[in-house]
């Protein structure tokens, strides 16, 4: 089936970011008292928006992340991203083909506007995106698995849901994806193949997406 429009998720999906990402959260809510494990971020947080972050910890310790939690975390982030920070392999050559092709795609991700661009910035990719094709689950408030993101994306880019496939790395974005009505591609390269049951197809390498795409 071809695809009226393709909506990416960013972290793990086309910049390589959720070790980086997911070693420094493990390590932070360590220090502040919550124990947790580079794997027991990567089951509970990956694909998560930071409200999920403050409704787990507290769900399980009763207690609230400090008030500027969101900020130093991001700055730890952030500055991790311009040292080593990388895109996804193959993730380039897949945006240039469906440039070449004339196939429109955008980005939905839970993390910040901010997050993105920062990410973009440090690999490169932010030629391949306009501000017009980046949406963040601060444009709507509830992240994934809510469906809110994915379908303010395709409303803004003018595409109806069922037109749509999105590409997935996470559990939380294939739920939420389902939940859109769209279809999705699950990329296995971090996750489990089990864990993105609910997936349209699975591949392991972004050389393999292309074909799927077609």
């Amino acid at each position: 089936m071809r695809y009226d429009l393709v909506v990416f998720d960013n972290d793990g999906v086309l910049v390589d970011s959720e070790p980086i990402s997911n070693r420094l959260l493990a390590a932070y809510l360590t220090e502040l008292g919550h124990p947790t494990s580079y794997e027991d971020s990567i089951r509970d947080y990956m694909g998560s928006a930071m409200h999920r972050i403050h409704d787990l910890v507290l769900e399980r310790s009763g207690e609230r992340l400090p008030a500027d939690f969101d900020d130093v975390f991001h700055s730890r982030v952030f500055a991790a991203f311009e040292r080593e920070l990388r895109p996804v392999p193959g993730a380039t050559g897949v945006l240039e083909k469906l440039a070449a092709d004339g196939v429109p795609y955008c980005v939905a991700s839970s993390g910040s506007h901010e997050r993105i661009r920062v990410g973009h910035r440090a690999t490169g990719l932010d030629r391949w995106f306009e501000d017009t094709q980046i949406f963040s689950a601060q444009d709507v408030g509830k992240g994934k698995p809510a469906p809110d993101l994915f379908l303010h994306a395709a409303e803004r880019m003018g595409v109806a849901p069922e037109r749509c496939v999105v590409v997935e790395d996470s559990p939380l974005g294939v739920r939420a994806a389902v939940a859109a009505g769209m279809d999705v591609y699950g990329f296995t390269a971090m996750t489990p193949p089990a864990k993105l049951a609910g997936a349209s197809g699975l591949f392991a390498d972004m050389g393999e997406l292309a074909d799927l795409l077609t």
